[in-house]
């Protein structure tokens, strides 16, 4: 079968729930970006927070997008790594139900946890993350599917897994495997806390060059060391032939390989922004293998995420993201 996107990423199951602006002092919280905590901390905080008005879904940064892929109407293909247990059954059923296929089996999982990540949303629409990746930690290169690879049009990596040597591994091997066969490689730096505690890692995988990046504006300029969303961009064509830099309020900008496209904004009541840079790249690249030019790939990416910040959670239901077509054309 023929794949417009293989993702490569984390399996996590996303806890949102809602936290006052205090909260983040009061339990040493840092606020805005995503940690990585073991499961003793997590638990901790679960047990300050009020569990019964959380909300539990599919989640991973590349998951969402992958998922975001198909309820557009697309292809796309998924390797990560699940435990044999009840958050691994219900990540991989979620995955089935989207149509996102998978070379992992729930019978072949391997004992542990599933990772998941509490997502503490505050009143001014922020989302801070404590992540813990239990198995998720263990993907390796020998967990990817070279016949999927090599049967898709683009490779999309996960930046989260720089945080695991063999998830830096995989993403390694995952975009050697692409480059031998002339598939495109797109990435997400996913974090700033990415960028900045693991630059050195980040830029093993950006090598000589990556044909797509993703990246909101914090990201590029942690990872370019500049202060101006103006140097950054110049500095990005330096690593990327092409990217997508996210501006939240302020829309996007393009880069198509030889000029740069400004995206303006959907103006609407953000009430949760996890999951917007994900659905961002989801209908991104849906867009541009479906034959829709870099700026309207831009214009349909815009109003998918400024759709997804106005309800909780990092994913729309299927009829809601098919929406987003219609009315992009009307």
């Amino acid at each position: 079968m023929k794949y417009d996107v293989y993702g490569v990423g984390n399996a996590i199951v996303d806890i949102v729930t809602e936290v006052d602006i205090d909260f983040f002092e009061r339990n040493n919280v840092e606020k805005g970006v995503m940690t990585l905590v073991d499961e003793k901390r997590q638990l901790e905080l679960m047990k300050v927070i009020d569990m019964k008005r959380s909300k539990m879904s599919g989640g991973g940064s590349a998951g969402n997008t992958v998922v975001a892929i198909n309820q557009l109407g697309g292809k796309s293909f998924y390797s990560c790594l699940v435990a044999h247990d009840d958050l691994g059954h219900f990540f991989l059923m979620d995955l089935e139900r989207n149509g996102v296929h998978t070379n992992l089996k729930y019978a072949d999982c391997p004992p542990g946890h599933t990772g998941r990540c509490l997502v503490m949303t505050s009143p001014d629409a922020q989302r801070t993350m404590n992540t813990f990746l239990g198995v998720s930690s263990f993907l390796a290169p020998q967990h990817l599917d070279e016949e999927a690879i090599r049967n898709s049009h683009y490779l999309y990596l996960e930046g989260y897994l720089v945080s695991s040597p063999k998830g830096l591994d995989a993403m390694k091997e995952a975009k050697k495997i692409a480059e031998q066969h002339n598939v495109k490689v797109a990435l997400t730096f996913s974090d700033p806390s990415m960028t900045k505690y693991f630059s050195r890692q980040m830029e093993e995988i950006v090598g000589a060059s990556v044909d797509l990046l993703f990246c909101n504006e914090e990201e590029a300029m942690i990872f370019t060391g500049t202060d101006f969303i103006s140097d950054a961009r110049e500095k990005l064509r330096g690593v990327a032939k092409r990217f997508a830099i996210t501006l939240g309020a302020n829309g996007a900008l393009i880069f198509d390989g030889d000029t740069y496209i400004e995206i303006e904004p959907y103006k609407v009541r953000a009430v949760d922004t996890n999951g917007a840079g994900d659905m961002f790249a989801g209908a991104f690249l849906f867009g541009i293998t479906h034959q829709h030019s870099y700026a309207e790939a831009g214009k349909l990416a815009s109003l998918a995420s400024s759709r997804v910040v106005t309800q909780w959670g990092p994913r729309m239901q299927p009829e809601d993201v098919r929406k987003v077509l219609g009315d992009l054309i009307s």
